[in-house]
C-alpha cells in the first residue's frame, strides 16, 4: 500500500513522456504528401527557364557552391553558432547528388525539411522559408537542377556539436518551431504585394539573416525582420523595421529597385551600397530578377511595419578624446581623399560617412568589418565596375581601427558610442567563410 503513490507518480511520468514523444512525432509529420511518381514534368525549355529563374531567386548556387568549386556541387561550409554545416551536391550525379531523387523527394526536402532517406535536415538549409514554395515552383526548380551537368563530389558530414547533430534534437526543435505550409495569399493585399511576400519570405529567405534568433536559432516568424548579429560571419544583419538601421519605407520604390538590381543607389536623398553578405545576395540573386518581381519585393519590403529597435543599455559611452584624436589623424591619412574631409563622399563612387546610418548604428560590427576587410559592392550588370575600398587589417592595429571608427561615428553631425580596441579584437576572432 505504501508504494502505491510512487507507482502512480511513475505511471504519470511515463504517460507524460509517451504523450510528449507522440506529440513530437505527430508534429514532425505534418502536411506530408503521399508519394506520387506522376508529378515529374517534361523538361521543356520553358520549364527549365522557369526553374533556372527560381534557382536565381533563391540564390541556390551561392550556398551550394564551394569557393573555386563546381557550380551547385555543394561543399561550402555554412558556419552557425552550433557548428558548421556543409551544403549538399545538387547536381544530378547518381552517387553523390540528386541522380536518384524524384520530384516527390525534392518536394519533401523543400516543404518538409526531410531528406530522401527520411532523415530530418538541419534548418541551416532554410526549409522553414522554403516550405512556402508552391509545388509547381518546386517541380520547375527540380527539373532545372536535373538538367545541370552531373558532378561527382561526395557530401561532407556536418561538424555540429552534440546534441545539435542528433535526429532527436532536430525533431524537438522542429516540433517547437516548424510548421510546413505553402504560402497563402493575403486577400486584403494586392497581387503585387503577395508576390513580393512570397519571394521575400519563401525562396528569397530574407529573414534567414534579417531576423532576431533565440538561443536555439529560431525566429519569431517569417514576417520578422528585426535584425541580428551573424556571429559566425562577423556581420550584423540590420533591422528592416527600423529606419535607423535598414528600413526602406522612406525610400522611393525606384531607389529600392535600383539597389536590389545593381547593389547601389544614388537617388536623391538615398545613397547606399550593398556590402558583405548582402552584396553576395545581390550578385547571385536579386540582380537577375525581372522588373515585375523587383517591384513586388520593393512593395512588400516597404510595407513592413516600422518601429525603432530597442538598444541595449550602453556599456561604453565615455568619450575617449585621445582615441578620437588619433582617429582624426588616421582619417586624414587614409580616408579623406575618397570620403572627403567633411565625410561628404562622392556621389556614385565613394559613400558619404556624414549621416550614414551604417556608421552610427548601435552595433559597429559592419563598420569594423569594412575597415578590416575592405568594402566591395557587387559587380553587377547594372554596375559592372563598382568602386571599392581596400582592407586595412594588415596596416592598422586594433587600437588604430577603434580610433578611426570612433572618429567617423562622432563627426560631421554623427553621434554614436566610441569603439574599444577590444571590440575590434572580438570581431576579428569571428570565423569568416
Amino acid at each position: 500500500m505504501r508504494s502505491t503513490p510512487w507507482r502512480l507518480v511513475w505511471i504519470g511520468l511515463a504517460s507524460g513522456l509517451l504523450l510528449l514523444l507522440a506529440s513530437v512525432y505527430f508534429l514532425n509529420h505534418l502536411d506530408e504528401s503521399p508519394p506520387t511518381d506522376q508529378r515529374a514534368q517534361a523538361a521543356t525549355p520553358a520549364l527549365l527557364a522557369r526553374g533556372e529563374y527560381l534557382a536565381r531567386a533563391g540564390n541556390c548556387m551561392g550556398c551550394h557552391t564551394a569557393r573555386g568549386g563546381a557550380p551547385f556541387a555543394g561543399g561550402r561550409a555554412i558556419p552557425t553558432p552550433f557548428g558548421s554545416v556543409f551544403t549538399s551536391n545538387l547536381t544530378p550525379d547518381p552517387a553523390t547528388g540528386l541522380g536518384h531523387w524524384n520530384a516527390d523527394d525534392f518536394w519533401a526536402a523543400l516543404h518538409n525539411g526531410r531528406g530522401r532517406d527520411g532523415r530530418l535536415l538541419t534548418p541551416a538549409f532554410p526549409y522553414t522559408n522554403y516550405a512556402l514554395v508552391s509545388r509547381d515552383d518546386a517541380d520547375a526548380l527540380f527539373a532545372y537542377l536535373r538538367s545541370l551537368p552531373a558532378v561527382s563530389q561526395p557530401n561532407q558530414p556536418h561538424q555540429l556539436r552534440f546534441p545539435y547533430d542528433t535526429q532527436p534534437a532536430l525533431a524537438v526543435w522542429r516540433a517547437l518551431y516548424f510548421r510546413p505550409a505553402v504560402y497563402q495569399s493575403d486577400d486584403t493585399r494586392s497581387v503585387e504585394w503577395n508576390r513580393g511576400a512570397y519571394l521575400s519570405q519563401g525562396l528569397g529567405h530574407c529573414n534567414a539573416c534579417h531576423a532576431t534568433r533565440n538561443s536555439l536559432g529560431a525566429t519569431a516568424g517569417l514576417d520578422n525582420f528585426s535584425g541580428g548579429m551573424l556571429d559566425a560571419l562577423g556581420w550584423y544583419a540590420p533591422s528592416l523595421h527600423d529606419k535607423a538601421e535598414a528600413g526602406v519605407a522612406g525610400w522611393s520604390p525606384q531607389a529600392l529597385r535600383q539597389w536590389l538590381k545593381t547593389g547601389t543607389t544614388s537617388q536623391a536623398g538615398t545613397q547606399a551600397s550593398a556590402l558583405g553578405p548582402m552584396g553576395e545576395v545581390i550578385l547571385g540573386s536579386t540582380q537577375h530578377l525581372n522588373e515585375a518581381d523587383l517591384s513586388a519585393m520593393a512593395n512588400y519590403l516597404q510595407s513592413l511595419p516600422q518601429h525603432s529597435k530597442p538598444s541595449p543599455p550602453p556599456t561604453y559611452r565615455r568619450p575617449e578624446l585621445a582615441l578620437r584624436e588619433l582617429g582624426g589623424k588616421l582619417f586624414a591619412d587614409h580616408c579623406a581623399s575618397c570620403h572627403g574631409e567633411q565625410g561628404q563622399g562622392v556621389a556614385g563612387a565613394y559613400p558619404a560617412l556624414a549621416g550614414n546610418r551604417l556608421v552610427v548604428m548601435h552595433n559597429p560590427a559592419n563598420l569594423l568589418r569594412i575597415i578590416q576587410r575592405g568594402g566591395f559592392a557587387p559587380a553587377t550588370a547594372g554596375n559592372p565596375r563598382p568602386f571599392g575600398m581596400p582592407p586595412f587589417a594588415g596596416l592598422l592595429s586594433d587600437t588604430d581601427m577603434a580610433a578611426l571608427a570612433s572618429f567617423v561615428r562622432n563627426n560631421w553631425g554623427n553621434e554614436a558610442a566610441d569603439v574599444r580596441p577590444l571590440d575590434v579584437l572580438q570581431l576579428k576572432s569571428q570565423r569568416v567563410d
